[in-house]
């Protein structure tokens, strides 16, 4: 039974049919209308694919609300037209990189022809590289603007891009809504020059690549431990995408000689064969990593996604089993490792700062404090922390930061998470905990010895249509007109609202606001209930999925490693009591 498409939806439909679009389009339109495939039909058009803050991102088809040449033209000649506003009398210059997904070449190639038929200098990266590398080539090549041709870790019918401003990171305030008005702006395909200018492309690859890798290596801490650990036994996957370029390379120039690669999801390939999701996130997507660890006895496993900014890894834990790391753990990690370095080094002066998003683990702030360095909080979104370093350039040195969301950066010459410092990174501190004849988990525990047992749980509730979306709404407005008073056996003592920006003392009744407009704050549907007894709870509605996810942190002294397991299970069965008593 076929479903009727309404006037709006047939008229875009129409347009396209009898519009400047190939005939192959044509052609793959009028098949689903003789097969009578109206609901494929209204899903690719009854709305255009939304250019949001971050870029574009949806499925791979035809039609005005899908992944193909029409809507990255449209897409591009609005940011070429933002750009040529932004920076009048300027020589404007944009990098262009893309990952390993189906298409992916092609939309860069695309974007690059109408980059340089708009007057704008492009430097093209002529094979497939890793989303942090494009952040850095904007600034290595001072650039204005950039994109990646990515969508993360997405499923393999997927695709989008991600638009970057001057700085390397991610467009924020004003420019993503002024650059979302300007693509909205292309009501015609005839709006989009998709004839390029040959001349002002310019492909790159190792030049940048060289300087890069460089950088990367200049982040070392200890490299007298890697030199004594060099034999480190490490498995790496890229799960098919774009860190096999960097990260063997990477590692094989800071020293370590034991590097053995996932053969089965080695070579680059959109179709992602080997897993469900190409997500380090998930156990299964590092199966086959896991199986060669214990096949080779491996110390380390690691694993990034397609475009290579996210990396998971494990380690074998007390009971020597592998155990996979979370965000939480692992960026805690990181700046437990640089803050100590930093200051045996003597290079803390009370101008340093880490910055991580409001739903990361508090024992990063907790670590910090010790040490008397700033530890800035934004909102969700690696863009936040990117321009917290921007703001505070020339004032403040960033030392490194990240969020729970496997995404984490060390130095400023990249202004995005970046997975291929983190796997330098994470293969030192791994060095260090083997030449100290610890592995990684033992130094996690050391860390929770000494700052205490900090554990994150994450309820994700999938509320699907227009009436799960008002679902949400309606959960996120009786939390804010009724918040709880007591989670798990502890009075509730505050509670912040950064929609409305304020922090409620709910022990002496005083309101305070959140400030907005710099440091990674500004308006955004999420509530945090923060307990008597340390505990964090935080609310936020997904922007890209149906899911509304309540972000669980609690914390114990953990006093010996002995006591691992029974504090381990006692704050599961926390976050287990956290969510009975939330209704969750």
């Amino acid at each position: 039974m076929s479903t009727a498409i309404d006037s709006s939806t047939q008229e875009k439909i129409d347009r396209w049919l009898n519009g400047n679009y190939d005939a192959d389009t044509k052609a793959a339109i009028q098949k689903l209308i003789d097969g009578n495939e109206s609901t494929e039909l209204i899903d690719s058009f009854y709305k255009d694919l939304e250019f949001g803050t971050g870029g574009l991102r949806g499925l791979i088809g035809i039609g005005s609300n899908r992944m193909n040449r029409y809507t990255v033209g449209a897409a591009t000649q609005g940011l070429a037209n933002y750009l040529n506003q932004a920076f009048t009398g300027e020589a404007i210059k944009v990098a262009i990189a893309h990952d390993s997904r189906r298409m992916s070449p092609e939309f860069a190639r695309i974007a690059a022809n109408i980059f340089s038929a708009n007057g704008i200098e492009v430097y093209l990266f002529s094979e497939l590289r890793p989303t942090p590398e494009l952040s850095f080539a904007i600034r290595q090549l001072g650039c204005q603007s950039g994109i990646v041709v990515t969508a993360s870790h997405n499923p393999p019918e997927y695709n989008g891009y991600k638009a970057y401003w001057n700085d390397g990171g991610q467009v924020v305030a004003p420019h993503d809504k002024n650059i979302i008005t300007e693509v909205n702006k292309i009501t015609s395909i005839d709006d989009v020059k998709f004839e390029g200018d040959p001349s002002k492309i310019h492909e790159i690859l190792e030049e940048i690549d060289s300087v890069y890798v460089e950088r990367i290596k200049s982040n070392a801490v200890n490299p007298d431990v890697i030199a004594r650990q060099k034999d480190l036994n490490i498995v790496y996957t890229p799960i098919h995408g774009t860190g096999i370029t960097l990260v063997p390379r990477v590692l094989k120039a800071l020293g370590f000689e034991q590097v053995s690669i996932v053969e089965e999801q080695a070579t680059p390939d959109g179709n992602f064969p080997t897993v469900v999701y190409p997500n380090p996130e998930e156990r299964d997507a590092m199966r086959l990593a896991l199986e060669k660890a214990e096949a080779i006895n491996a110390d380390l496993v690691m694993a990034t996604d397609p475009d290579a900014d996210r990396v998971g890894a494990g380690a074998r834990n007390h009971h020597g089993n592998f155990e996979l790391l979370n965000g939480n753990q692992m960026a805690s990690l990181i700046i437990y490792y640089l803050l100590r370095a930093w200051k045996d080094a003597g290079k803390l002066t009370g101008k340093e700062f880490v910055a991580k998003t409001i739903v990361t683990t508090d024992l990063i702030d907790k670590m910090c404090e010790t040490y008397g360095v700033t530890c800035y909080n934004t909102l969700t979104g690696f863009k936040y922390i990117a321009q917290v370093i921007r703001e505070l350039e020339g004032q403040q040195q960033f030392i490194g930061g990240g969020e729970e969301s496997y995404g984490y950066l060390i130095g400023d010459f990249v202004r995005d998470k970046d997975a291929i410092a983190s796997c330098a990174m994470i293969a030192e501190l791994t060095a260090y905990a083997k030449d100290k004849g610890l592995s990684l988990f033992d130094l996690l525990m050391e860390m929770y010895q000494e700052y205490g047992f900090y554990y994150e749980g994450l309820v994700s509730i999938t509320k699907k249509g227009k009436s799960g979306a008002e679902e949400i709404q309606q959960m996120m407005a009786d939390f804010r007109s009724n918040p709880p008073k007591e989670i798990a056996g502890s009075a509730v003592v505050r509670v912040d609202d950064y929609k409305a920006l304020t922090r409620k003392n709910l022990q002496t009744g005083e309101t305070t606001a959140i400030e907005s407009g710099k440091l990674g704050i500004e308006s955004s549907n999420v509530l945090q209930f923060f307990t008597a007894d340390g505990s964090k709870i935080s609310a936020r509605p997904s922007g890209t999925e149906p899911k509304i996810k309540f972000y669980v942190g609690v914390s114990e002294p953990l006093s010996n490693k002995e006591d691992f397991d029974a504090v381990y299970t006692q704050l599961k069965e926390k976050v287990q009591k956290v969510a009975a008593d939330l209704g969750l």
